[in-house]
């Protein structure tokens, strides 16, 4: 309640360009807020389906595991449960320029400046990407399953993640936990590749520890299958940015060519995957600049993350020793080490 005190008090500071945006962000922090549950108490509900109990007990068991064996906050965050009555947590609007990769920025209390602005109404968040585009942004809005308060509330598991399977939600607590271990203010890129980092080498982790080799394999064909649409995204990007920073007068034309070579170059990756087409709603949208941000910012420095762990001989207290090194040096400090890796 102090915590929501203080917010409220600094709304009531603020220019009312910026105040329906926070409104909105309050009524629905705390609309999660009022309507979660102790993860016990609805264990024990007679109500609850024998198919929510089984994700919640397996839940607690994937929360006990990230604080003990990834040294990840051991507090009451995932600890309770909230149905929000909705498919997604929130609604992210990206947006770039049409020819930049550089993304739109947003700046908000306490977490500083990210490259997309979140709404927990899906038409507020298209009203906003209506304003950009009208503004001659190119735009992309995704539905988010999950998201962290970065500690300053107890965030519980929301319905949302209810319905994927069981190696994608221990990811998401993982993903969302990291983002209280360590965040950097105006770094969105650094932040969201090393909470992915620590998705990916922890539920390697857990899948190791339970004794499931069978679903250890699948994890490591879905891994490879991820990073090789990943890299197809990247070097997709990579050519945009260098459309995009040289002289060619017909940028737009040269632009939908890149689009339609990686649609061509999916369809070839994914004939060697037995029929798994998991990618194709992704790829059936409309490609756009701000789409490749959403891509870029989640994987940019994975590789340079994953380096470090390994370096730091995959022992977790050290690798977040060295990764909170990387918070003393300035944003351009940050980028040049971690390319350089």
């Amino acid at each position: 309640m102090k915590k929501i005190l203080i917010i409220i008090s600094t709304l009531l500071l603020m220019s009312c360009s910026h105040m329906g945006y926070y409104w909105q962000a309050m009524g629905g922090q705390l609309e999660i807020i009022s309507k979660r549950q102790s993860m016990d108490d609805v264990l024990a509900a007679p109500d609850t389906s024998s198919e929510l109990k089984q994700k919640l007990q397996y839940i607690q068991r994937v929360r006990d595991f990230a604080s003990r064996e990834l040294q990840l906050p051991d507090n009451d965050s995932y600890r309770s449960y909230v149905d929000v009555n909705r498919p997604y947590l929130v609604w992210n609007v990206f947006a770039a320029p049409e020819f930049s990769l550089e993304p739109y920025q947003s700046c908000f209390l306490v977490v500083g400046c990210v490259s997309y602005r979140g709404y927990f109404n899906r038409q507020d968040a298209q009203a906003f990407a209506s304003e950009l585009e009208q503004q001659g942004y190119d735009v992309f809005v995704a539905g988010i399953s999950a998201y962290s308060t970065l500690g300053w509330f107890d965030d519980p598991v929301p319905n949302t993640i209810i319905q994927n399977d069981n190696t994608q939600i221990a990811g998401l607590i993982f993903h969302e936990l990291a983002h209280q271990k360590i965040y950097v203010k105006n770094d969105t890129a650094f932040n969201e590749s090393f909470a992915m980092t620590v998705e990916l080498a922890g539920v390697k982790q857990w899948l190791q520890g339970n004794g499931d080799p069978e679903l250890y394999q699948q994890y490591l064909q879905d891994k490879q299958r991820r990073q090789e649409f990943i890299a197809l995204l990247m070097n997709a990007r990579q050519k945009l940015a260098a459309l995009y920073a040289s002289d060619n007068a017909n940028k737009n034309e040269a632009k939908q060519i890149i689009f339609s070579e990686l649609r061509r170059d999916y369809e070839s990756l994914k004939q060697g995957w037995n029929g798994d087409v998991r990618y194709d709603s992704f790829m059936s949208q409309q490609f756009n600049n701000a789409y490749f941000i959403s891509v870029g910012l989640y994987f940019r420095y994975v590789d340079a993350f994953s380096k470090i762990l390994e370096q730091q001989g995959n022992d977790w207290g050290r690798f977040y020793q060295k990764v909170s090194e990387l918070q003393e040096l300035s944003a351009k400090e940050r980028e040049e080490y971690l390319k350089s890796l």
